[in-house]
């Protein structure tokens, strides 16, 4: 299972929810990056420019971090993707690592939620974590870059009937019932 979202969109709020639900691990890239960051790794300091200027870290990075994760024993009976993959390149990549595992994606459920509505939700959420790359400069540099290179993924997995759409706007639980719907459709 994949998520999808612009930043801000509560891809790690539902994923976490909805992991919980299923038994199945949450891997957000995100949280792996900002893990490395807060430990000074060399990932991490490589990954902080990056992340300070509102651009995805490279997708070599990215990917090799993703296949490791996905070898581990955790991930044999299921797993939701969590800011993975952002470009069509990383799709490509996807798809090699899950055949070379013989896993199959069943549903990629995206989060579609107003623009402005998804600046002021960061500003506030900046204000509150004090995270450091949460200004409205970097935040807007985000929504570019998301529109730009991951916003095309929601069309290769139309086509191939796997995307959900969900309203992403709501409490916390609305939207998880919108998700809960559509997983047990699937």
């Amino acid at each position: 299972m994949i998520i999808l979202g612009a930043p801000g969109a509560g891809k790690g709020t539902q994923a976490k929810v909805l992991c919980e639900k299923l038994d199945i691990p949450q891997i957000s890239t995100g949280a792996i990056f900002r893990a490395n960051i807060s430990e000074g790794t060399d990932l991490g300091k490589l990954a902080q420019g990056y992340i300070d200027r509102g651009e995805f870290v490279p997708d070599e990075i990215t990917d090799s971090l993703v296949k490791d994760r996905l070898h581990q024993e955790d991930t044999r009976d299921g797993f939701l993707l969590d800011g993975y993959p952002r470009t069509l390149a990383q799709v490509g990549a996807l798809d090699e690592i899950l055949l070379e595992q013989g896993h199959t994606l069943d549903i990629v459920i995206e989060l579609v939620t107003e623009r402005e509505a998804l600046v002021e939700r960061l500003l506030k959420r900046a204000e509150i974590e004090g995270r450091a790359d949460d200004t409205e400069d970097v935040i807007r540099r985000r929504m570019e870059v998301y529109l730009e290179q991951t916003k095309p993924l929601s069309r290769v997995y139309e086509q191939r009937g796997i995307l959900v759409e969900i309203d992403g706007l709501g409490t916390i639980e609305e939207v998880q019932e919108r998700i809960r719907e559509a997983v047990q459709g699937r």
